[in-house]
């Protein structure tokens, strides 16, 4: 049974390599090119697959041998890039349209981790682990993202096009998780809470650059 979950382990961390690495490099690509045009969406669609099995794969290894960090990452990797992909056929929510099922299932999912993470923080801190504040910063980002989630589904936005912008904000942040990892795994200079949180740093005034540029209020 031993040899059987190691090989699977093995298996997976293979898939978990060659995908993230995919969402790397495509997410790096259409970061830095042109907008939405066909090719942004084509290069947008190996990265949403890259990261998805990407998450998922990282959770599965967990699954195998206990690993709080691959399943932080995972789990906001597949609830970014899913929701990210799920805003561009929600665009007629002011007008009437309804959020699906699959979009309340990963909303209401990832509220019950944000919490989590949020409580598991605060326990750590109390026992003086600096990886609380790691735990805190992706929970109160992941419960600020489903409170956006609710209040859109529910056409309650008072921007007109808030797909576009969640959009944006959910494919960013889930290239923050790719580069989160890369970084955390390959890291042999900066202290560990330092790569944790680098990159969304680094990349988090993306997100609000490009909301504020695209942002159309609702008259």
């Amino acid at each position: 049974m031993g040899i059987i979950m190691e090989t699977t382990f093995t298996i997976l961390l293979v898939i978990h390599i060659i995908s993230g690495s995919i969402g790397l490099l495509t997410g790096t690509v259409n970061l830095i090119r042109k907008k939405g045009d066909k090719s942004h969406k084509r290069i947008g669609l190996f990265f949403l697959y890259g990261m998805l099995i990407n998450g998922v794969s990282g959770i599965l290894m967990t699954l195998i041998h206990s690993n709080p960090f691959l399943f932080i990452v995972g789990i906001f990797s597949i609830y970014m890039a899913a929701t990210g992909q799920r805003y561009l056929a929600l665009k007629d929510l002011l007008k009437g349209d309804k959020a699906k099922s699959i979009d309340w299932i990963l909303s209401s999912t990832m509220l019950l981790f944000g919490i989590g993470f949020v409580v598991y923080g605060m326990l750590l801190l109390y026992s003086s682990k600096n990886f609380g504040i790691v735990l805190l910063v992706f929970g109160f980002i992941s419960i600020s993202m489903v409170y956006q989630d609710f209040k859109n589904y529910k056409g309650k936005s008072s921007i007109k096009n808030f797909w576009l912008l969640a959009h944006i904000q959910r494919m960013i942040g889930s290239y923050i998780a790719a580069t989160t990892a890369f970084l955390v795994v390959n890291n042999t200079i900066l202290p560990g809470i330092v790569a944790w949180l680098l990159p969304t740093v680094i990349l988090t005034p993306l997100i609000f650059k490009w909301s504020k540029k695209y942002k159309i209020i609702s008259k």
